[in-house]
């Protein structure tokens, strides 16, 4: 089944492209289906280019996925076109008395700051608080998981000395979880970000349990008993070009990038990235689609989700 997408969303040629089934909202009326109700809270700045990542993401499911973009009112940022954020974006007054089988909040380039610095730290506060009550099932990404496990559980970041980007391997602590069906033992997935968690204060929180690890990138997968709340620390909807695009722009801004580990052939630059946490990424949106949202979330939203 596909996605349904509003019209005119330039994510939609890109997917096409990929033979990706979308459907706009003309022909999604005249279907007699419950789709799913997924908002994403998109804080990234290069809105277009995460939009097509996350329904990417989403894709490759039999259900049929109504998305929803929304944005901060309390920060607007000068990557998107202000044109592309009024007609596909909605602020959190336009949804707030509606409830979501499901809820993304994506990462954001302000891992720097504290997190009360932040220009929409209170918005953000004031959505998540929301999410209790009107989402099933919220999947918190990079600085919105860190966001998010400081809000409700406090635990802190930490600052790397350098900048933690590459393509690492991971392996499971819950490999039962359904979160994780299929996966292998070990698998791979893209980081980039300047601030960790630490599992020591996971494991700390009772109502958190630490799901996957890295070696070398540390903390990767948390989630809460009830599975209404998960927080990746990875970027696994990441297109495989997208650490290049990193890189090369902290270069040309004199920033000193480290080579992004583990990513270009032989950590050389020159050569193409090999993308290799597709299948993995697929399956983490999935099953968290499946087992955490189809599955359990009530027929009638209209109703109070928790």
């Amino acid at each position: 089944m596909p996605i349904k997408i509003p019209d005119g969303l330039p994510a939609q040629e890109v997917l096409e492209n990929e033979h990706i089934f979308v459907m706009t909202e003309f022909r999604a009326l005249h279907q007699d289906i419950r789709p799913l109700k997924i908002g994403v809270l998109n804080l990234m700045p290069t809105k277009i280019t995460t939009e097509t990542q996350i329904l990417r993401s989403l894709s490759n499911t039999p259900l049929q996925i109504e998305v929803e973009f929304i944005g901060t009112s309390t920060y607007i940022g000068k990557n998107t076109p202000q044109s592309h954020l009024s007609a596909f974006y909605k602020n959190f007054d336009d949804i707030k008395d509606r409830n979501f089988d499901g809820f993304i909040i994506t990462g954001a380039p302000v891992e720097q700051m504290d997190f009360e610095d932040v220009d929409y730290w209170e918005e953000l506060c004031h959505i998540m608080d929301w999410t209790t009550e009107h989402v099933h099932s919220t999947l918190h990404i990079c600085w919105g998981a860190q966001a998010a496990l400081y809000h409700f559980y406090k635990i802190p970041k930490y600052p790397l000395e350098r900048k933690m980007s590459g393509v690492f391997n991971h392996r499971l602590l819950t490999p039962k979880a359904r979160l994780f069906h299929g996966f292998d033992s070990e698998f791979y997935a893209p980081h980039s970000r300047h601030t960790e968690i630490r599992a020591e204060d996971v494991l700390k929180v009772p109502d958190l349990k630490l799901m996957a690890v890295s070696d070398e990138a540390g903390v990767y997968a948390v989630g809460n008993l009830d599975g209404s709340r998960f927080f990746v620390m990875g970027h696994s909807e990441y297109d495989a070009e997208t650490l290049d695009t990193e890189y090369r722009r902290d270069l040309g801004k004199d920033l000193d990038p480290d080579i992004p580990r583990h990513y270009y052939p032989d950590d050389d630059p020159s050569k193409a990235p090999v993308l290799r946490w597709r299948a993995h990424s697929t399956l983490l949106y999935t099953n968290w689609l499946n087992y955490y949202v189809y599955q359990t979330t009530p027929f009638d939203i209209s109703r109070q989700i928790k």
